[in-house]
């Protein structure tokens, strides 16, 4: 039994773009950045404009914990002229636009207020992301060209992104994420920090350097291992340091810096006022600001993992989230499969029972496609159900009694790579209703759900009992299965099976909550063989 969803299964198609023009704008902590893009009809991608216009979401929050109302105002007039631009484009359509923020939005106390202000102004939608959803976006925006570097095959590579309010990391070993995590180190964050502290000029760098080190040095583990270790780095301060150090540089590939000529260009820049940085390379002061906080951290880096040489990938943000219209968002199979494995290496932690959650998941998978006109439900409902199947016991290692509950826990609080808070949500609650009560409005995070959201939590909690119940020997005997609907009554068909009295015992506790969510009354069965002629195997 593989831990994916079977190669051959006919999923429901995800939404995603139709060959022609897209856009992301990616709502920053220093400026909002517009991607243009066309998907052509095999699939590739061309680039057809970029646009950049430096706001202060970042300095606000960083310092005052808010947005002013005159930022809100200047990203209005950014955005405004935006649309003008994708109106030139005939981009209007929610599944060739996106418009996401990050984390000075997201950790902004009035981004309601803010969110609601651009969409009144506007039209635009602004969608927070979180982390899980960044790690997801930076692993695609970077996946195909990590592919075509053999040497990144055979190493593992750490790929780091020094944004201007987070620093994201993720461990590639052997092409699978093997971990990821958002820390709260920026360069914006951190230099708003030291002139809050109003720290002297002269112990600005140290400072910088020893809370790098604290944050990061964690990180050290993966340069003490045997096999060398590629750092990988993403970002617009190191694209600027790759530029200026190799002028020659073809974005298509990965430069490659040494360690030495990167230390050499981040004590330059850090020797520079902002309005020095402005004049001599000509940059907005938005990046200038960032531009030697984000060249230190990168350099300690260097020192903490120690590498020889840094590869930049001119890959950001917004090529991610573009690759994902093209792809339909993450139910490309490649990328289901990471979200899979993640999901395994959790079981693992809190030690399930494996095989049997890894049939479960696939009978579950198999009653979702056999059942898809009854629930009317798509890919990512799928996936998610296919998730809880699998992890719907690791609250047993906390204790039996509540087990149901505390894998709802477990599940809230673990790195699930891949899946946005909301979805890991619906993960958790398909997992908690696998056994005992129905859900009901006054249930934590349940009560939370839009009806839509609501109504799916009960269909696939419906579907994840069954399916449990026809594992009820754990021997994984029962594998093909067909289901055929006869009026009020669903009938589950389980070829060259003799006996299903185990199965059947179990199925009598676990349909009550399919029978009520779909008005269906289960009934179990084995197909007839000729020796087992004129016998029923039927509750």
């Amino acid at each position: 039994m593989t831990d994916q969803l079977t190669a051959d299964a006919t999923l429901t198609s995800g939404s995603h773009a139709s060959p022609g023009p897209v856009a992301v704008i990616d709502v920053g902590t220093s400026s909002i950045r517009l991607a243009i893009a066309e998907i052509l009809s095999d699939g590739r991608i061309r680039t057809l404009e970029n646009l950049s216009q430096g706001v202060s979401l970042g300095k606000d929050t960083f310092t005052r914990g808010e947005i002013e109302k005159g930022t809100i105002e200047e990203c209005v007039r950014v955005l405004r002229a935006y649309r003008q631009k994708l109106d030139e484009y005939r981009i209007s359509s929610p599944e060739n636009l996106r418009v996401v923020a990050t984390s000075a939005v997201r950790e902004a106390a009035n981004r309601l207020a803010f969110i609601d202000r651009l969409y009144v102004a506007t039209g635009f939608s602004v969608e927070p992301i979180d982390e899980a959803e960044v790690h997801r976006i930076t692993y695609r925006s970077v996946q195909r060209m990590l592919s075509a570097e053999p040497e990144l095959n055979d190493s593992p590579a750490v790929i780091v992104e020094v944004g201007g309010g987070n620093t994201e990391v993720l461990v590639v070993e052997s092409g699978d994420v093997a971990f990821a995590y958002s820390y709260r180190l920026g360069s914006l964050r951190l230099r708003q920090s030291l002139q809050l502290l109003r720290a002297p000029q002269a112990k600005v760098r140290e400072i910088m350097q020893l809370e790098t080190h604290r944050v990061l040095g964690g990180l050290r583990q993966y340069g003490a291992r045997e096999r060398p270790v590629e750092l990988v780095t993403l970002g617009g301060d190191i694209r600027f340091a790759a530029r200026e150090l190799q002028p020659d540089w073809d974005p298509g590939t990965l430069a490659q810096i040494s360690s030495q000529d990167l230390a050499k260009f981040a004590d330059r820049i850090l020797g520079l006022t902002e309005d020095q940085i402005v004049r001599r390379f000509h940059l907005p002061f938005s990046e200038a600001e960032t531009l030697g906080p984000a060249l230190l951290a990168y350099r300690e880096l260097v020192r903490i993992l120690g590498v020889e040489h840094v590869l930049v990938a001119s890959a950001n943000l917004r090529d991610g989230i573009i690759r994902e219209m093209a792809e339909g968002g993450i139910f490309a199979k490649d990328f289901r499969d990471q979200i899979v494995r993640s999901a395994v290496e959790i079981g693992r932690k809190y030690s399930f029972d494996e095989p049997h959650a890894r049939h479960v998941a696939e009978l579950s998978s198999k009653l979702f496609r056999e059942l898809q006109a009854e629930h009317g439900l798509d890919a990512r409902d799928e996936l998610l159900l296919y998730l809880a199947a699998h992890l719907y016991e690791i609250g047993g290692y906390v204790s039996n009694t509540s087990m149901h509950k505390h894998s709802m826990y477990l599940i809230l609080n673990s790195d699930l790579f891949g899946l946005a808070s909301n979805d890991k949500l619906l993960v958790a609650l398909i997992a908690r209703y696998h056994r005992r009560a129905t859900p009901k409005p006054t249930h934590q995070g349940f009560n939370t759900l839009d009806r839509d959201r609501r109504v799916a939590v009960l269909k696939l909690a419906a579907i994840l009992r069954i399916a449990i119940a026809l594992d009820a020997s754990r021997s994984q005997r029962v594998n093909n299965i067909q289901c055929r609907r006869s009026g009020t009554r669903l009938v589950i068909l389980v070829p060259n099976m003799d006996d299903l009295s185990v199965e059947q015992l179990a199925l009598r506790q676990a349909r009550i909550m399919f029978e009520e969510v779909y008005g269906l009354s289960v009934l179990l069965r084995t197909t007839e063989r000729p020796e087992l002629r004129g016998q029923s195997s039927q509750l």
